[in-house]
């Protein structure tokens, strides 16, 4: 009797482990994103599309850290900064999972790039004439961005999620100078200035959709 109450306690103790290890929340997951990001354009704004990918680590059934990167390859020549648009997120994710359906929030610090977000105007050498010719020189501007909202994912399986994302993209252009052109009414000449653009910060809606699997 004793032997037999022994392999049973056994029996059960093996059968429990391996059903926690089967539940267990897997540790690593990738995927594939699709994205929206709102710019500020002249006028208004304007919605660009945007493709990614995404690594998340969950550390346990509540917080992950995660990194991300999307790029916009839609060249914008009336946005107030031009160009295609690549960014890179990393931060952390935290909420509620149950078995189906999971409840998030999220906070991703990063950097945003846009091919042609700065602008110098360059007056040729010798110029003089107010309706003499100019340059314009359009270089990358880096600017540091902050992906702040939630969503919800579902769980079709134990190995694959899909995921909705809404927040907003904050953006923070430092101070910088500008090369320009300076009028002189006196003489009636041009030559080259400085205009020092002050530092500003923008909100930007952004919305993302994936599909992940998790191993």
């Amino acid at each position: 009797m004793k032997r037999t109450l022994f392999i049973l306690t056994v029996i059960f103790l093996v059968h429990s482990q391996a059903l926690a290890q089967s539940q267990e929340l897997p540790k690593f997951e990738v995927a594939g994103e699709f994205t929206t990001l709102e710019r500020e354009a002249f006028p208004g704004r304007r919605t660009e599309p945007g493709l990614g990918a995404r690594f998340t680590y969950n550390l346990n059934e509540m917080f992950s850290f995660e990194a991300a990167g999307y790029f916009f390859p839609k060249q914008c020549s009336e946005c107030r900064n031009g160009g295609n648009v690549a960014e890179g997120l990393a931060g952390v994710k935290f909420g509620k999972r149950f078995e189906k359906w999971g409840i998030f929030a999220k906070g991703r610090p990063g950097a945003i790039s846009f091919s042609r977000g700065a602008l110098d105007v360059i007056v040729p050498p010798g110029t003089t004439s107010p309706f003499g010719p100019v340059e314009f020189d359009f270089k990358r501007l880096t600017a540091f961005a902050m992906d702040v909202g939630g969503g919800v994912e579902f769980y079709p399986s134990k190995r694959i999620v899909t995921r909705f994302d809404a927040g907003d993209t904050i953006i923070h252009f430092g101070r910088r100078n500008m090369n320009t052109i300076v009028f002189d009414p006196e003489a009636n000449t041009i030559g080259p200035g400085i205009n020092r653009l002050p530092a500003r910060t923008s909100h930007n809606f952004q919305f993302m959709t994936s599909i992940g699997f998790r191993f």
